[in-house]
């Protein structure tokens, strides 16, 4: 890459003191030469210290560095990332994550070399021994970058999330950013399909990244809630765009049954052929904020 700015990482964060410094760590010990690299924070009013922190680790080194705050959602604050973006390619660090030291090399690399990707994910690295569900939730990602991703709820087949991806700028600014109206999570998959529609590539490549799970089940149950509500508001836009039957909490039981293997292969825990009821647990989550958001109006008032 020449001297300009070569990548920008978008980090959208809330109150996420107790686990950003591993995050950042990590992206200071990049490969990919600093001087090229643009960090963009939006931090969601954080109340616990979230931005000291960042001030702190993120001092010099990078090529340019912005901060900024949002009160709306996460969808507003990657829409700023976007708008704001001075990298050809943007990557999403999230507060739970910890990247491979060469990850955002391999990623751009990978980019430079694929003109007609848009959006391009990576790959979630096993990530267990911190309770139950945060090992279920982990192991599920896991089973899916390496033995692939079936059962996905989408007519769209194939739709990265935002989290270790790397997006294309022209790509991304060329369907407007993101749905900012969208109040739950989605936001990336609708983003992803969008880009698709226009004739750019989705992939997935090698490069790996760890992600902390969720580490309750109460947290979990709010986090599949979130995604409910989100998938309310894409469904709402294209009704064929969700399988509502893949989501029953049925189908969820039968995608845990056809994960429990894999689970087993990686790890050689038997613990994880309880995945049939982690992802029953999962889709009730989800339809329950589905519904409460049909029934609340959510999505036909945005629209």
């Amino acid at each position: 890459m020449d001297s300009q700015i070569g990548v920008t990482v978008g980090l959208c964060v809330k109150n996420g003191a107790a686990i950003i410094k591993t995050a950042l760590e990590s992206l200071c010990m990049q490969t990919f030469p600093s001087h090229n690299i643009e960090v963009i924070v939006v931090d969601g009013n954080s109340k616990d210290g979230t931005l000291q922190i960042i001030k702190a680790k993120l001092k010099s080194g990078f090529g340019k560095i912005q901060i900024f705050r949002e009160t709306q959602g996460l969808g507003i604050a990657r829409q700023m990332v976007i708008e704001k973006a001075s990298g050809k390619y943007i990557v999403w660090l999230d507060a739970d994550m910890i990247l491979a030291p060469d990850y955002l090399e391999n990623q751009v690399l990978f980019m430079e070399q694929n003109p007609d990707v848009g959006i391009a994910g990576g790959t979630y690295t096993l990530h267990i021994g911190h309770g139950l569900a945060a090992d279920l939730e982990n192991v599920a990602y896991a089973v899916d970058s390496v033995f692939g991703r079936p059962g996905r709820a989408s007519k769209y087949g194939f739709l990265p999330g935002a989290e270790g991806a790397i997006y294309r700028v022209e790509a991304v600014r060329q369907v407007g950013g993101f749905d900012t109206k969208i109040n739950g999570a989605a936001e990336d998959t609708d983003l992803a399909y969008r880009v698709r529609t226009k004739g750019w590539q989705l992939a997935m490549t090698q490069e790996r990244f760890t992600e902390s799970t969720r580490a309750s089940w109460q947290s979990l149950w709010n986090q599949y809630v979130w995604y409910g509500r989100g998938g309310h508001y894409i469904y709402h836009k294209d009704p064929c765009s969700v399988n509502l039957l893949q989501m029953t909490p049925m189908a969820g039981f039968i995608a845990g049954i056809l994960r429990a293997p894999g689970a087993y292969l990686l790890t050689h825990n038997s613990a994880f052929f309880l995945l049939p009821m982690h992802y029953t647990y999962k889709r009730i989550a989800w339809f329950y904020g589905f519904c409460n958001a049909h029934l609340n109006g959510y999505g036909h008032k945005l629209n």
